[in-house]
């Protein structure tokens, strides 16, 4: 740990999770909700406090913010990313965060809800925290680690820098993005302002963990045109589009090819979405795997599944449309291993054993690599995300501070 440092991570972090910035998957705007926006104007407040002068927020909720370099060595700029928003898949506002000194071990019963109980048994971390400091939500919402979590490791180490400037660094760039959970994180990221050469995600799991590969991502839409009449009329005339769509789902396999039986490094094609009405509907899928290839055989799959499905319904149309999302940010990172490598050796620095595991998901890093800023993802200690029983360790938190202070002296001793 950071010798005789005061960290701020938990304070931090408490003051920012009872700030709702949930985001809307079903906007049009960016960011997505308005309210994401009141984080980010504090967190360019702080940072100005700090003394950083060129802190600032846009119209869009993205945070800029650099720590200008205090070496005379010619170092790559890194950025280091978190999200503002948090998930819509459970209650973002009202939160109240519940600090648990010194965790016993015991069943955590959480207050405001007693049928809210996170066990050990279930959550197997959380012998790794007997006698430390976790925090929870009281049982009412979630709480917000993903990824208030990176945005409080990110705040405190740049606290630490302005506040230890002996420690050499390079030029650094802090960026808070909105709407990173419904996959709109970069939408509107000026990197030219960004300006950075190099970046890393905090937005992990587990103490020790390093992601530098996710899913590969599209989504498909099929869209079903049936035929409408009158429903007192309709014998022999109507197509109704929603049993239809019921048909393709009921005709998906069962056994596999789907998030609830997979794991792994095995994709899935998930139904995520239903809406219509008789005369039209539409059906929204994810589409997953960690070979870029392989999405293109799902989708093969998927279509001539539904092709199947419409020969039972022959006066009905079928619309077929792909999406890319965002491809495995391993296929950029491979291209630039000192990425990989410098962050290993922060962490080895650190006293951690560097464990590699691939995201069944994405990040903005993903995004961001494809963009051309090659980043991968540092973990922060969140558990149990998106639901009420998540929870995370204090001390996880402040160990990602100290990997984040000695990786920008990596990069510096590193430096030609």
């Amino acid at each position: 740990m950071l010798t005789g440092y005061p960290y701020t991570t938990a304070s931090r972090f408490i003051r920012y999770v009872k700030i709702d910035t949930q985001s809307d998957p079903q906007s049009t705007t960016n960011p997505s909700t308005q309210k994401q926006k009141n984080l980010s104007s504090l967190l360019a407040k702080e940072l100005l406090d700090m003394g950083i002068t060129d802190a600032h927020t846009d119209e869009f909720g993205y945070v800029y913010a650099t720590i200008p370099a205090n070496t005379d060595k010619k170092v790559p700029v890194i950025c280091f990313c978190s999200h503002v928003d948090t998930a819509p898949d459970c209650s973002g506002t009202d939160v109240k965060p519940v600090l648990h000194k010194n965790y016993d071990g015991k069943d955590i019963i959480l207050p405001d809800d007693h049928t809210q109980v996170i066990t050990t048994q279930e959550y197997p971390y959380l012998k790794e925290h007997i006698g430390k400091d976790i925090i929870t939500a009281s049982g009412l919402t979630l709480l917000g680690a993903d990824d208030k979590a990176g945005v409080s490791i990110i705040m405190d180490m740049a606290n630490y820098l302005i506040t230890h400037p002996e420690i050499k660094h390079g030029s650094i760039k802090i960026l808070f993005t909105p709407d990173e959970e419904v996959g709109q994180g970069t939408a509107k990221l000026d990197l030219k302002k960004l300006g950075a050469d190099f970046a890393y995600t905090l937005d992990g799991g587990e103490l020790g963990t390093f992601e530098d590969e996710t899913f590969s991502a599209d989504g498909v839409t099929i869209t079903i045109h049936g035929v409408i009449s009158h429903p007192g009329y309709a014998k022999g005339k109507m197509v109704n589009a929603l049993k239809v769509a019921a048909a393709i789902l009921a005709a998906l396999p069962e056994e596999d090819w789907s998030p609830e039986t997979t794991d792994g490094k095995q994709g899935f094609v998930h139904p995520l979405r239903v809406d219509g009405l008789a005369e039209k509907a539409t059906l929204e899928f994810l589409i997953r795997d960690f070979d870029t290839r392989q999405l293109a055989v799902y989708e093969a799959r998927l279509q001539k599944i539904a092709e199947q499905v419409l020969t039972n319904f022959p006066k009905a149309v079928m619309h077929f449309e792909v999406h890319e999302q965002y491809r495995n940010m391993k296929e950029i990172l491979d291209q630039h291993p000192q990425v990989t490598r410098n962050a290993e050796e922060a962490y080895r620095r650190s006293g951690l054993t560097v464990v590699k595991e691939p995201i069944r998901g994405g990040t903005d890093g993903s995004r961001l690599s494809f963009m051309g800023l090659p980043c991968p993802n540092i973990f922060t200690g969140m558990q149990a995300i998106h639901s009420r029983h998540e929870w995370i360790g204090v001390s996880d938190m402040e160990k990602a501070v100290d990997v984040l202070v000695e990786l920008v002296q990596v990069w510096v001793e590193t430096a030609i």
